[in-house]
C-alpha cells in the first residue's frame, strides 16, 4: 500500500473519531477469536496504515500516530510506513513506551480514548481500562472504524470440510468427552472456545477461511450435555451437518453468537482470557464467568501416536520437494535469472508434486537474498525482488500443509562464494540450533529454560536476536500455535513428550545479510533416573544443511558429530523416494565433514 493512501486514510479515521467524540483510538492486528493470521474483513489496522505484517498495533490521535511492531517487522515496518505519518514504535527497546502509556502521555488525562471491544481480549481490554481509567480518560469500547473500509469483505463463506480420524488418530466424540472432564475438573458446567485452531482440533474439522491456516471461522459452546457450533450454516454441506448432529453438536449462525450467549443464565462458564474477545465477556451477564488457561491448547499440542507417524511421513515428503529444489536452485542460479519470488513459487511447485496429500504452504515463504535477509518476515513483490546472483546467502523460511501434518522449516544457503563474516554468522547460529536440538532436561522444564542454549554461541560474539527461539506447530493447523514456546521472556508452559517445537536461531545484518537456520523438533521421553523423568528432542525436519556455509574449525567434535549423524539419517529415509541422480546430489550434500 502507497503511504500516501495511509496518510489519506489516517485522516479519514480522525474525521470520524471527531464525529464519535474520540481523542484517541487504537487498532490491533486481531480478529474476534485473537488469531495472529486473520481474514481479510478483519485486516483493518493494515488497511488504515499500510504496514501488512501479522503483528502490529495502530494508535491515533488528533496530530498523531504510531504503529508497534516486534523486531520481525521493523524493516519492513519502516518501509511501508514511509511517508505515511505514523511513527514506528519498536517494541521490546527500553526507550519504546508501550501502546497505551504513549495515549494515556498524549491525551494528558483528558478526553476519551476508543478501541473494538471484540478485536480485544479480555486481560488485554480489562489493562486498558484501568490503565485509562486511573489517568482520568474515559474508554469507548463500541465503536469500530471498520466501517470506514471501502469494500470490506463479508464473513468468509468458504465450506468446512471433514478431517478424517485416519490423520486425527482420536475421534470427535471422544474429544468432547475429555474436555468436557477437564472442564467439569476446573468447577465449570460450560466452556466457550473461541480460538479457530482450537475449535477445528475438537471438531476435527478444517476449512479455508484464512490464507495457510487451514480453519473457519466460528464460536463453539460447550455444556456437559451440549455442545453448539456458532458458524454460518451456508459453510457446511449436508455430510458435515450429519457428521455435526451424529456427535451431538448443534448449529447456530456465526452472527448470532453475542445474542444467543447473552441469554444464558445460570451457567459457569470457562473461557481463556487471553483467548475470549471482551464482548463476549460483557454478553456472558447472566453467567459465572471463570478464567482458565486454556485446557484444549494443551491437549491439542500433545501429539497422539497417530499424528507423530503422519508428522514424520509429512516430513519425508517435504524433505524430498526440498532437496529436489536445492539442486534446481544451484544448477539454475547462475544462468536462469530466477528472483526471490520465482524461487518461492519453484519451491511450492516441487511441494505440489507430492500429491493428494499436499494443502498448500503453510505461511507466505520468506525468501531473502543478500541484505533482504536480515529483515527478518521479509515479503518478496514483483516490483522489488532481487534476482538472485552465484554469489552470498539466499534465506529461505518456508512450510507446507500436508493432512497428515504441518511443516516449517528453514536453510541459509550459499548460492556460490560467502564472505568470512556470513560464514562465521553462519556457524554461530548453527552452534546455537544444534545445542538446542541435542539438550536433555527434566520433567517440568519450559521452553524460557532452554533458551539461551541458542543465543550463547552468539551471545560470546556480542550478537543477538531478538525473535522468539522457538514456536508450537499444528497438525494440519497453524504454523504458529502454543501454548508451549522457546523464548527469552517467561512463558509458563512445560514442554511435555509429543509437543512439536521449532528452533530457529538467527543473526540479522542490517544492510548486509541475514542467517537463521530451523527445524522442528518433536520433545520425546529420554530416561528415568533417581531425579524422575527427562526428556528430549526428535529433530524430525529432514533437510541437508549448507556445509559450504560453514567454519567447521569452529565447531566441536560433538557438533560435527550431531550433523553427520544427522546428515546421514536424512540420507537414509530420503534416497529411496528420489531419483538416482537426485539421491547421487544428496551424497554430495551429506558428506561428511
Amino acid at each position: 500500500m502507497e503511504s500516501f493512501v495511509a496518510k489519506d486514510r489516517i485522516d479519514i479515521l480522525r474525521h470520524w473519531m471527531e464525529e464519535k467524540g474520540l481523542d484517541a483510538f487504537i487498532i490491533p492486528s486481531s480478529d474476534p477469536h485473537m488469531s495472529e493470521y486473520v481474514a481479510p474483513r478483519w485486516k483493518t489496522r493494515a488497511w488504515f496504515s499500510g504496514f501488512t505484517g501479522s503483528a502490529g498495533t495502530l494508535a491515533v490521535t488528533m496530530d498523531k500516530a504510531g504503529l508497534w511492531t516486534d523486531s520481525r517487522y521493523f524493516l519492513q515496518a519502516e518501509a511501508q510506513l514511509a511517508g505515511s505519518g505514523i511513527e514506528l514504535m519498536k517494541m521490546g527497546f527500553p526507550d519504546t513506551p508501550d501502546c497505551v502509556k504513549w495515549v494515556v502521555d498524549e491525551l494528558s488525562g483528558h478526553g476519551k480514548a476508543g478501541f473494538s471491544g471484540e478485536l480485544f481480549s479480555v486481560n488485554e481490554a480489562e489493562s486498558m481500562i484501568r490503565a485509562f481509567s486511573a489517568s482520568g480518560l474515559d474508554t469507548d469500547m463500541t465503536s469500530d472504524p471498520a466501517c470506514l473500509m471501502e469494500n470490506r469483505p463479508s464473513v468468509p463463506l468458504d465450506k468446512v470440510e471433514l478431517y478424517d480420524v485416519k490423520y486425527s488418530g482420536e475421534n470427535t466424540f471422544d474429544k468432547l468427552e475429555r474436555v468436557r472432564q477437564a472442564m467439569m475438573a476446573a468447577g465449570t458446567n460450560a466452556l466457550l472456545l473461541c480460538a479457530l485452531d482450537e475449535i477445528a482440533w475438537v471438531c476435527n474439522l478444517r476449512g479455508t477461511d484464512v490464507k495457510c491456516n487451514p480453519v473457519f471461522v466460528s464460536f463453539m459452546l460447550l455444556t456437559e450435555q451440549h455442545a453448539v457450533l456458532f458458524v454460518e450454516e451456508e459453510k457446511l454441506d449436508a455430510g458435515v451437518r450429519e457428521y455435526l448432529d451424529a456427535n451431538g453438536i448443534g448449529v447456530c449462525g456465526y452472527g448470532k453468537v453475542y445474542e444467543e450467549l447473552s441469554r444464558l443464565k445460570g451457567l459457569t462458564v470457562a473461557i481463556d482470557p487471553d483467548k475470549t474477545n471482551y464482548n463476549i465477556l460483557q454478553s456472558l451477564a447472566g453467567c459465572e464467568v471463570k478464567r482458565v488457561k486454556s485446557f484444549v491448547a494443551t491437549m491439542k499440542a500433545v501429539r497422539n501416536d497417530t499424528e507423530k507417524a503422519g508428522l514424520h511421513e509429512a516430513m519425508k515428503r517435504d524433505g524430498v520437494a526440498l532437496v529436489r529444489f536445492l539442486k534446481w536452485l544451484e544448477e539454475n542460479v547462475a544462468s536462469c535469472k530466477v528472483t526471490e519470488v520465482s524461487a518461492a513459487e519453484q519451491l511450492h511447485k516441487f511441494r505440489a508434486m507430492g500429491g493428494d496429500m499436499f494443502r498448500g504452504d503453510s505461511f507466505d515463504t520468506i525468501a531473502g537474498y543478500a541484505d533482504h535477509a536480515a529483515i527478518v518476515h521479509y515479503c518478496a513483490k514483483e516490483d522489488t525482488a532481487y534476482t538472485l546472483r552465484p554469489e552470498g546467502m539466499l534465506l529461505l523460511d518456508s512450510g507446507a500443509q500436508y493432512l497428515d501434518g504441518t511443516t516449517d522449516v528453514t536453510r541459509t544457503i550459499a548460492l556460490g562464494n560467502v564472505s568470512e563474516a556470513e560464514k562465521l554468522d553462519y556457524t554461530l547460529v548453527l552452534k546455537g540450533h544444534i545445542a538446542l536440538a541435542r539438550a536433555k532436561f527434566p520433567e517440568g522444564t519450559r521452553g524460557t529454560q532452554l533458551d539461551v542454549l541458542a543465543r550463547m554461541p552468539m551471545w560470546k560474539r556480542g550478537a543477538n536476536f531478538y525473535h522468539g527461539t522457538g514456536h508450537g506447530v499444528g497438525h494440519y493447523l497453524c504454523v504458529h500455535e502454543g501454548p508451549q514456546a522457546i523464548r527469552m521472556n517467561e512463558v509458563p508452559v512445560a514442554l511435555l513428550p509429543g509437543m512439536v517445537v521449532s528452533d530457529e536461531p538467527g543473526i540479522y545484518r542490517a544492510g548486509r545479510h541475514g542467517v537463521r537456520i530451523e527445524n522442528l523438533l518433536l520433545v520425546e521421553h529420554d530416561q528415568t533416573t533417581e531425579y524422575g523423568e527427562f526428556y528430549g528432542f526428535e529433530t524430525v525436519t529432514l533437510c541437508p544443511y549448507d556445509t559450504e556455509c560453514m567454519i567447521t574449525s569452529l565447531l566441536t567434535d560433538d557438533e560435527r558429530g550431531w550433523i553427520n549423524s544427522y546428515h546421514e539419517r536424512l540420507y537414509e529415509l530420503l534416497s529411496p523416494m528420489l531419483a538416482p541422480e537426485e539421491a547421487a546430489w544428496l551424497r554430495r550434500k551429506t558428506e561428511r565433514i
